[in-house]
Order: C-alpha cells, then sequence, then structure tokens
C-alpha cells in the first residue's frame, strides 16, 4: 500500500507565468491538517461552555491558516 503526499491545484492564477499554483496549496493542506490536529480538539472542549468561541476556533484552520499559507507562495 502506497502513501502518496496530496497534491493541490489551483489553474487560473495570475500571479505566475503558468498560470496554475501547485506548491502554495500543496503546503496550504498540509499547514490545515497540522493546525487542525491541534484546533479541533480544543475548540471541542471549548463548544459546550461557549458555542461561537468554539466553532471559531473549530473554523481557524480552513478560514485563516490554509488562505495565509496558499496565497504567500505564488507557485
Amino acid at each position: 500500500m502506497a502513501i502518496g503526499i496530496p497534491v493541490c491545484v489551483q489553474c487560473g492564477r495570475g500571479s505566475n507565468p503558468c498560470r496554475c499554483k501547485v506548491v502554495g496549496p500543496t503546503l496550504g493542506f498540509l499547514a490545515f491538517a497540522a493546525a487542525a490536529l491541534v484546533e479541533w480538539p480544543v475548540g471541542a472542549l471549548v463548544y459546550p461552555f461557549r458555542h461561537m468561541k468554539g466553532r471559531r476556533i473549530m473554523a481557524h484552520p480552513a478560514t485563516v491558516v490554509y488562505h495565509k499559507v496558499s496565497n504567500s507562495i505564488p507557485i
């Protein structure tokens, strides 16, 4: 059984000559997964007491981490 690295591609971007991004979205996904491993359990613990705070914590990897990493690398 082979385990591969997930590769994410975004085409139609104007930030580089080939108009496709591979490195940024892939590293963004890996950063998202690492942040989610920490933030989702914390958000689940906070949620019963502070619903909106728990939701914000659990949404942080998808709304902030992925986009910042993906957009910071132009290729």
